[in-house]
């Protein structure tokens, strides 16, 4: 992410920026002298989120022609709606002997995909053949299985680093760890990074769905290459309901549509384009943004629209990209309500005339396109259009209003903590590797594992970012509350190993006060979460969820532990 992004980023995100980003920003350095990174004495520093040492070996090198997206025409593909996934069939209860439940068999397939009129089928791989996979709909309380079956080539069709983790030459090329993010299930059903299974296998997944109503979603998981299993179109929409939620009259049916977001690279072939680094032997780059960005599996899709109120599950499939959405209508903003995040409902709708969603974080928005009969609706990424939704003629149905509050979302006191974790993120110089590792807590992923918090418990974990980048860190197993933001000056913290603040507690804007499984941990921010620890015992992750920084050691495990104190 360039330093003019997170700047952009920054100062776009409402009041935090104002709060929390006074003062020009520095480029963290790289924990290493000069002779260490091979670069001369007093070289500066680079314009990025990466050390200066990784600059070179960090450049994309393109192998094909490159597609340039303002030469395809706008607005002349529908968009896909996926298909509901229907179930399979059904399987003994595996936690209530004699009690079945609903399965699904979901085969992971090489597939053609036509993402614009104008272009060629793309070699992609899908759930079910589809990108992006079959929505999965759910409800509290009553558990599936799922059969995740891989049926994928045994040769990879973009660049594997060997190097990284997970990936060297002793592993198949292609394997597969199924997770749905968000869910709180045990740990051998969570889509463990190394619970991988190569082509020709399959395994099952029990969700008990012991949870609230919420917009989940499930990708890739597999240690090493789920950067790349995901950009291949490993991603889908997973919706929990619950009855709470049905009572509240929302949006259902055709007016409730998922929008799956996610950037790519294309070739003028029409073929996906992952780009490498220009040394061969280690092709990982650091974060991948591309310039076209896909919605359900399409460029510039076009959406034909009621005078009504419409539910639209927006969710943040991108490896790397932050999304700035919002809506236009001529000259001027569409207002909309954000009513959830990712882990179900607000408290209350939130009005807005714009939404941040970093990688892996989800929106739940209504928006009432009564106002804009006749009229064409634009979504759009800052100044770039995404799609059109075309607002059919006529009068509106009349519709009831909002609901003015939605679910209680009682904040969890300070007080509650039994213990407090301080968790630095940050960059790092690895001469084994030749190269930059992005670190949690300063720990490689074989070291043991720190963090063992008490089932049933609640902890407070301050994520200390010592870097310039943005990193959205996801646990495994919970949801969280967001308790504050805060600057400290990173620089002297790594100089001298002391905090300084740099300012007050900053709490969350209004639609990031509900439960959350991903956080935006800005550069030179303590963002503090706090965390009921609850469900299941076992070991799960934690990671950034900018996928190229989790595929170089920027993920965990924890483990949750039986509880020993009263």
């Amino acid at each position: 992410m360039s330093r003019r992004t997170r700047r952009t980023f920054l100062k776009e995100t409402t009041g935090l920026a104002a709060a929390l980003v006074a003062g020009p920003v520095s480029f963290p350095a790289c924990r290493e002298d000069a002779a260490t990174r091979g670069a001369p004495e007093g070289a500066p520093p680079t314009d990025g989120s990466i050390c200066a040492a990784t600059v070179a070996s960090s450049t994309p090198e393109p192998v094909r022609a490159p597609l340039h997206p303002d030469a395809l025409a706008r607005f002349v593909d529908p968009l896909p709606i996926p298909a509901t996934l229907a179930p399979s069939g059904a399987r003994p209860d595996p936690d209530r002997p004699g009690e079945s439940l609903a399965y699904h068999r979901v085969a992971m397939r090489e597939t053609q995909v036509r993402v614009h009129r104008d272009l060629p089928p793309t070699r992609m791989w899908g759930y079910a053949g589809s990108i992006p996979g079959p929505t999965i709909e759910a409800r509290r309380g009553r558990g599936l299985l799922v059969e995740w079956a891989n049926e994928l080539p045994a040769q990879h069709f973009l660049p594997i680093d060997r190097t990284l983790h997970g990936a060297h030459a002793d592993q198949p090329e292609v394997r597969t760890a199924v997770h749905v993010h968000g869910a709180k299930v045990p740990p051998a059903s969570d889509g463990y990074p190394e619970d991988w299974i190569p082509p020709g296998r399959s395994t099952t997944s029990h969700y008990p769905l012991a949870q609230d109503a919420a917009t989940l979603w499930y990708h890739d998981h597999a240690m090493g290459i789920e950067r790349l299993n995901q950009y291949a179109g490993l991603f889908g929409a997973f919706l929990v309901r619950d009855d709470a939620e049905d009572a509240l009259g929302l949006p259902r049916g055709g007016h409730e549509i998922p929008l799956l977001l996610c950037d790519r690279l294309f070739g003028a072939d029409g073929q996906l384009l992952y780009p490498m680094s220009n040394d061969p032997s280690a092709p990982w780059i650091s974060e991948l943004n591309g310039d076209t960005t896909l919605i359900n599996g399409k460029i510039f899709p076009y959406l034909e629209v009621e005078p009504r109120r419409y539910r639209l599950r927006i969710i943040n499939a991108a490896n790397s990209r932050l999304y700035f959405l919002s809506f236009a209508a001529g000259s001027g903003a569409a207002p909309f309500h954000q009513i959830g995040s990712d882990q179900g409902l607000l408290a209350a709708p939130v009005l807005l005339t714009a939404v941040t969603l970093a990688p892996a974080e989800r929106a739940d928005v209504v928006i009432d396109f009564g106002p804009f009969a006749g009229q064409n609706v634009l979504l759009k990424n800052q100044a770039i259009e995404l799609m059109q939704l075309r607002v059919a003629a006529g009068a509106r149905r009349h519709e009831p209003p909002l609901p003015p509050a939605l679910r209680r979302v009682p904040r969890i006191p300070e007080s509650a903590a039994i213990q407090t974790r301080s968790l630095s993120l940050d960059e790092y110089a690895d001469s084994t590797k030749g190269r930059m590792v992005m670190l949690l807590d300063g720990k490689y992923w074989r070291e043991p594992v720190t963090e063992k918090p008490e089932l049933d418990t609640t902890e407070i974990w301050s994520l200390m970012n010592l870097t310039e980048d943005m990193h959205p860190i996801h646990l495994h197993l919970v949801r969280f509350q967001v308790l504050d933001r805060q600057k400290f000056d990173a620089a002297h913290y790594k100089i001298s190993g002391k905090l300084k603040l740099l300012g007050p507690q900053v709490v969350p804007e209004p639609n990031e006060m509900g439960w959350k499984d991903t956080v935006r941990a800005y550069g030179s921010l303590i963002t503090r979460i706090i965390v009921r620890f609850e469900g299941y015992a076992g070991r799960y992750v934690w990671h950034c969820h900018v996928l190229e920084h989790a595929a170089n050691e920027m993920m965990r495990p924890f483990e949750v532990v039986a509880r020993t104190t009263p």
